[in-house]
């Protein structure tokens, strides 16, 4: 493939990303089917304590701040959405329209209208840099803040989220049964928990939410019959035996601790059901969001951030991206504008709700939602031959149009955290190639997240393998713009 980006070699992605395994990140993504592997003393130790906090616990407190961060992975692009560059030349421009948000002076493309409508609730962020051309190190360097442009195979520094709920934990017991940090279908490909350890890891939740057999498994039994035969069918110790081929044994041994501790709650307290029950939902809402995964993805993500979960990622991706299932567009994967065109409905449909609902639940001063990937793409239309037929792809062999990676200039959107929204900050050049204006990287970007969550990312330092004190954040400052 030519490489058209003049300073980062262009990778051939033809395909989805794909999802890592291995230890208890396995368990993890296998969903709550894992908690199978509770050892009975364990059960017995929490199981009255679990109990107890079934009374309220779902009421957490109305001024804790919480994170909902939606994940495009593979890199949208910002011309074809909110950066577009009408005058920029055949050889830049998209072929969709542009219209008027409700924000004075701010224009999308056609393909969002309802984002457009409801421009005055978010910010969009225009001038969002950073260094590294490759999916993995450019993920890691958006949400951990390392500065590596090489693509390395797993993370150096853990991710914003994991230490988020690391340092959320050492502040107070938590006192909701829902886990402090939840993915649903989360980003866990180019990022990691690296010397914090699995302990604090996401809570994973897999599958497609819309579906009519969709379940969490094994949460919220009453029956303490049931709870003993989980109990039995393996214990912990067999799983260290496993475990402890691949891991530090001290380091896993209190990962599992922490994992059985979360994994009994869940089990044990009749309350965590219902934060996870869309039926719940009035049927105008969930089609609100759009009777699909993605919709009923942000709807779960908006029940378990109200029901008391801190940090709460998902990611858009999957069938309704595209023939390769992400936003990886290069002309070999899809035709980046039918792909574009494919998933704009859903997508514009499914954040609006989510913004939309935070503010009408009176959660926008608490609850901060963020959408972005690791990447834009390159203002230059790419074209090459279609590797394949499928949802917005030509027969193999067909020539098509693609965009390519882009990391020197993209767009994010903010909202709620008690932001003053309706504006947009930063700009890109005149044809969206360079972040111009108000320039922010990854560093920025998690002091912004860590400001919202009450974390001093200017002071605070955790210990790495070696038992150095390490910043977790490197470089960079909250954007001003996108502080309450």
């Amino acid at each position: 493939m030519k490489n058209t980006n003049p300073i980062f070699p262009i990778r051939s992605c033809r395909g989805p990303i794909p999802t890592g395994h291995g230890g208890r990140r396995a368990f993890l993504q296998a969903g709550l089917a894992g908690f199978s592997t509770l050892s009975l003393p364990g059960i017995l130790k929490l199981q009255n304590q679990s109990m107890a906090q079934a009374a309220g616990a779902l009421n957490p407190s109305t001024d804790k701040k919480a994170v909902i961060m939606v994940w495009q992975p593979g890199g949208m692009s910002h011309l074809d959405s909110y950066d577009p560059k009408p005058d920029s030349g055949s050889e830049y421009r998209g072929p969709f329209n542009l219209i008027a948000t409700k924000v004075p002076g701010l224009q999308f493309t056609e393909l969002m209208p309802m984002q457009a409508a409801i421009a005055d609730k978010m910010v969009v962020l225009r001038s969002m840099r950073q260094s590294a051309g490759g999916h993995p190190a450019g993920s890691m360097q958006l949400l951990s803040g390392d500065p590596d442009t090489r693509d390395k195979p797993k993370p150096k520094y853990p991710d914003w989220m994991t230490v988020s709920n690391y340092l959320l934990a050492q502040k107070s017991v938590r006192q909701s049964p829902l886990p402090a940090y939840v993915g649903i279908n989360p980003p866990l490909e180019y990022n990691g928990p690296a010397y914090l350890g699995d302990t604090y890891s996401p809570f994973v939740v897999s599958g497609n939410p819309d579906s009519p057999t969709f379940s969490v498994p094994n949460i919220g039994l009453t029956n303490v019959d049931d709870v003993r035969r989980i109990g039995r069918r393996l214990t912990l110790r067999q799983n260290l035996d496993t475990l402890e081929r691949s891991f530090d044994h001290a380091r896993e041994l209190a990962a599992l601790d922490e994992f059985e501790s979360q994994a009994m709650t869940l089990l044990t307290n009749p309350q965590t059901k219902i934060a996870f029950d869309l039926s719940r939902e009035h049927p105008r809402i969930r089609d609100r969001y759009g009777r699909n995964s993605w919709g009923q993805q942000l709807l779960l993500a908006r029940r378990l951030i109200e029901a008391g979960v801190d940090v709460l990622t998902t990611s858009l991706s999957g069938p309704l991206c595209g023939r390769v299932g992400n936003w990886d567009d290069h002309a070999v994967n899809q035709h980046v504008f039918d792909a574009m065109k494919f998933r704009s409905r859903v997508y514009d449909q499914a954040v609006s709700a989510l913004i939309e609902d935070i503010y009408e639940r009176g959660l926008d001063k608490r609850v901060l939602v963020v959408v972005t990937g690791e990447f834009g793409r390159t203002p230059k239309i790419s074209y090459a031959a279609s590797t394949g037929a499928g949802d917005a792809s030509a027969p193999a062999g067909t020539s098509q149009p693609g965009r390519d990676h882009w990391p020197r200039g993209f767009s994010n959107i903010w909202a709620g955290g008690g932001i003053q929204t309706g504006r947009f900050v930063g700009s890109t050049d005149k044809r969206g190639e360079d972040a111009n204006n108000r320039i922010c990287g990854p560093g920025d970007f998690l002091a912004t997240i860590y400001h919202h969550l009450g974390i001093d990312s200017a002071k605070t330092f955790i210990k790495d393998f070696n038992g150095r004190p390490t910043p977790i954040v490197d470089h960079g400052k909250p954007i001003p713009e996108l502080m309450a």
